[in-house]
């Protein structure tokens, strides 16, 4: 699906549905540098569950026209443009990582499209490596492998190659949207006070293995948020919905089916 957002085109793929307003709608946020590309075997799952879905692509990452936008709070006021756009309703935000931070925020902003929230592997707060931001801005390829190293429980094959790999390849990627996409999760400063305000239903979803967000950072979280529901997935690390996409899926359906 195609839409334009300010004169630039938004790319986000819907399972080959289109949206039905009568149904809910999954959004599914990617984190920092991917694109909708890291849900594919999540959005077909959902689609075929009767749901709209819908993985999109922030300004100036996968099919999206840039440039990218360099705050966590002009991402969120962007997503209520694409949803008021397509008159979307009923609203499930499920956020991974960078993408998490944008949930809370949007729900903090414009909780009444709200129906549920999945955050995966993120938390209200969460500061990025000096090291790893200035590889990045300086377009080294190292900043990719980091993120490789620490996105991962051990080093697990991928058929058909890792898909950070895949999605991050030039120097420009490294530097216009990894760099922009770090440097926002760094600088945003309002997760303890939205994660606090949340009241729609919430699951947080958190790998055992996490070196990214681990497991004492995930309870804090969730200690913050009324009545959520947190799932731990044994084995492993931060790319959930790539190491164990199916576990992930079938968890989240059953807060969803509640």
């Amino acid at each position: 699906m195609i839409i334009e957002i300010e004169n630039k085109s938004v790319h986000a793929s819907d399972a080959g549905q289109g949206v039905d307003n009568s149904k809910d709608t999954i959004v599914f946020l990617h984190g920092s540098g991917l694109s909708h590309i890291v849900w594919s075997l999540t959005e077909q799952f959902f689609s075929s569950k009767n749901f709209n879905v819908l993985s999109i692509d922030l300004p100036g990452h996968g099919n999206s026209e840039g440039p990218c936008l360099d705050s966590i709070e002009k991402i969120t006021d962007w997503l209520e443009k694409v949803f008021e756009k397509l008159n979307l309703k009923n609203l499930i935000l499920v956020g991974h990582s960078q993408g998490c931070l944008e949930a809370i925020e949007y729900s903090f902003k414009y909780k009444n499209r709200l129906k549920k929230m999945v955050l995966i592997s993120g938390s209200y707060r969460m500061p990025v490596n000096k090291d790893l931001i200035d590889l990045a801005s300086n377009s080294d390829s190292d900043a990719v492998k980091l993120m490789m190293k620490w996105g991962y429980e051990g080093s697990k094959k991928f058929i058909g190659g890792n898909p950070i790999e895949r999605i991050i390849q030039s120097p420009r990627d490294i530097s216009e949207i990894l760099a922009v996409d770090l440097i926002a999760c760094n600088n945003y400063a309002n997760g303890s006070k939205a994660a606090q305000s949340i009241s729609c239903p919430i699951m947080l979803v958190f790998g055992e293995l996490d070196k990214m967000v681990n497991l004492e950072a995930g309870k804090k979280f969730a200690k913050l948020v009324k009545n959520s529901t947190t799932h731990i997935i044994p084995g492993c690390g931060h790319m959930i919905m790539i190491e164990k996409a199916f576990e992930m899926r079938e968890k989240i359906l059953e807060f969803l089916k509640k």
